[in-house]
């Protein structure tokens, strides 16, 4: 489940957003003031995308936008802002916001620009040469995985179907084509009891209950999915 940062003063919003937000299958944070916003981003790190208001009681969006930049975070930003004036609009991209949305706007909209920005955000990271999901993490330079930045250790294999597993993060993968993605082409082949094997190291080793997963989840009869 991608966690997104509500900083919003408006409680009539706050509480349609918050629940349409969560049907769509987000974990939302909700903050009220810029205060609140900067401590929700240092004690809970992990966001994969921030919504904020302009106007707040003690400042405003574009600066705390201004901000995160300056300190070399890319988390993707949307604004919600009742002015539409092309200058407000300017400075918000200016100050390094991804997205700009005027209210009153259709929560139906607002989450389609949120994946859009999500999926355009995943593909600038494996650009980068880096897999990221929630707390995992995976450098493809180096061939290194962390969990929560603590480096993991994986065999050759596991290490494969993990990448496999982000890079089609949220579809079903059938088995037969992650047994066939899997065949390194050095002879070491991989069959479908040792597939259960790979998955269920992986589970040990990146969920918090392995026999409960809450991201590598097994769809029956068909194969496997990695849910953020």
């Amino acid at each position: 489940m991608q966690k997104l940062l509500l900083l919003e003063d408006d409680l009539s919003l706050i509480d349609g957003l918050t629940y349409s937000l969560k049907k769509n299958e987000f974990d939302i944070e909700v903050v009220r003031t810029i205060k609140e916003a900067e401590k929700a981003l240092v004690e809970h790190a992990g966001f994969d995308l921030l919504l904020f208001d302009v106007t707040l009681p003690d400042g405003n969006g574009f600066a705390l936008c201004e901000r995160i930049r300056k300190a070399g975070d890319q988390t993707p930003i949307i604004f919600l802002t009742a002015s539409d004036e092309e200058t407000s609009v300017i400075r918000g991209l200016d100050c390094g916001g991804d997205d700009y949305i005027t209210k009153p706007f259709k929560l139906g909209e607002l989450c389609s620009r949120i994946r859009a920005l999500l999926r355009r955000s995943n593909q600038r990271d494996t650009a980068a040469g880096v897999l990221q999901s929630g707390k995992v993490r995976v450098n493809l330079a180096e061939g290194k995985v962390f969990l929560a930045e603590e480096q993991v250790d994986f065999t050759g294999a596991e290490y494969r179907l993990l990448c496999l597993l982000l890079q089609n993060s949220g579809s079903v993968l059938l088995r037969s084509v992650i047994l066939d993605r899997l065949w390194d082409g050095a002879g070491n082949f991989v069959d479908d009891n040792t597939l259960s094997v790979y998955v269920r190291r992986l589970r040990e080793k990146l969920e918090k209950n392995p026999s409960k997963p809450e991201h590598l989840l097994t769809v029956r009869g068909f194969g496997y999915q990695w849910k953020e």
